[in-house]
């Protein structure tokens, strides 16, 4: 799925998972192997294990915690969430603002903690077996090629994708601008930060947002690991195999697209 939301449209788990159970149900008559790329593993987790019962957005809320975020010192929100939620706080980076207002925003619509929440009522995914294949190339590779996606979108007109967006009169808390890189080339384009240095901080931010994912998928279940990158031919032999001993079966998606 690619290309789905507008840019002022939110992207939710929820969202995610009434489209990619529409695709799923569409490989089915199709006879055809689903193959999920997965960079956000809450939404996997969503998708396998089901969503609970939570409460809707309340952008009011959003807006009053955003205010408190500007007015107080780092961490704040976390902080918040710790006397809420401690669990829940335990899972969540204190740098990462958008999940922290999304936990806080349910602690106190529900009026109950959000792992209470997500406890209660989930609907796991029925009539498909999960493989699971995770990627662990070496950090100092993982950071080059981190690097050079960040100098090839910006030479790949990224800069015009951000202008376009300020032409389109987004809001300053625009989903889009919470996205790496989205930011910080908005503040290149009002003269607020240079453009090597916005280099700088996306590739850093993108660090970072790496890690996190890493950290992530480590506790995930069931997810068989393998050294390098999906492009290395020999990676590439080693997970057909793997698949094949689980019964994965090559049918005409996997022939043509590869593994």
């Amino acid at each position: 799925m690619m290309d789905i939301l507008d840019p002022h449209e939110a992207a939710t788990a929820g969202g995610y998972c009434e489209m990619a159970l529409a695709v799923l149900e569409d490989l089915r008559r199709r006879k055809r192997l689903p193959i999920l790329t997965v960079g956000t593993g809450l939404y996997l987790r969503a998708l396998l294990e089901g969503l609970a019962e939570v409460p809707q957005r309340s952008e009011e809320l959003r807006e009053r915690l955003r205010v408190r975020v500007k007015k107080n010192p780092p961490g704040h929100l976390h902080r918040i969430l710790k006397k809420l939620d401690p669990q829940a706080a335990q899972k969540i980076a204190p740098a990462d603002e958008q999940k922290l207002i999304r936990a806080i925003e349910v602690c106190l619509v529900a009026r109950r903690p959000i792992s209470q929440v997500h406890r209660a009522g989930r609907k796991p995914l029925e009539g498909w077996r999960a493989v699971k294949i995770g990627l662990m190339p070496q950090r100092e590779k993982l950071y080059e090629r981190i690097h050079a996606r960040t100098r090839s979108m910006l030479e790949q007109c990224w800069m015009k994708e951000v202008q376009s967006l300020l032409e389109s009169s987004l809001e300053e808390n625009a989903k889009p601008f919470d996205f790496i890189g989205y930011r910080e080339l908005r503040a290149v384009l009002r003269n607020e930060l240079s453009l090597p240095r916005a280099r700088e901080a996306i590739e850093q931010a993108t660090r970072r947002y790496a890690k996190r994912q890493i950290t992530w998928f480590r506790k995930e279940a069931a997810v068989e690991w393998f050294p390098g990158f999906g492009d290395d031919p020999e990676l590439q032999a080693s997970v057909s195999r793997y698949l094949q001993s689980q019964g994965v079966e090559a049918g005409r998606g996997a022939r043509e697209r590869g593994v």
